[in-house]
């Protein structure tokens, strides 16, 4: 993949993940627990922002191809299974790995379980994704 292939798919599931994020914020209300809803449409938004921006600058990023291709997928899957997570959150009403916004809810295991795993793992693969950009974009000897 080239670089300009990146940047152009980055900026693809940017708008993707900010589109997915406005119908989400459709449904708020129909949530079990609504004050999550609105929490998973804003993260759905800045998560679309967020790979946009990277996009961006990713032709300013100078990371071996290995350490680029890693860097490009923990931000895919960083920012989707995330916002995913806090989607399943809404829905299931869960308050384990959500106690401020799930207040009041309780979930079955396995519901609690799966919203563990997606905001546990997308929130390392996003950390994992930004240490990899700031790594491409510290000062390059001259």
């Amino acid at each position: 993949m080239t670089t300009a292939d990146i940047e152009r798919r980055l900026f693809w599931h940017g708008i993707l993940l900010f589109f997915l994020g406005l119908v989400g914020g459709m449904f708020v209300q129909m949530m079990r627990n609504p004050r999550m809803g609105l929490s998973a449409h804003v993260g759905a938004l800045m998560s679309g922002i967020f790979l946009a921006l990277l996009g961006a600058a990713w032709p300013r990023i100078r990371l071996a191809t290995g350490a680029a291709r890693a860097t490009f997928w923990l931000a895919l899957y960083g920012m989707y299974v995330s916002s995913f997570g806090v989607l399943l959150a809404a829905v299931f009403g869960t308050n384990l790995s959500t106690p401020l916004h799930g207040a009041g809810f309780t979930a079955t295991a396995w519901q609690e379980a799966s919203v563990y795993f997606t905001t546990g793992t997308g929130g390392v693969a996003a950390l994992g994704c930004c240490v990899g950009a700031l790594w491409g974009l510290r000062r390059q000897p001259t």
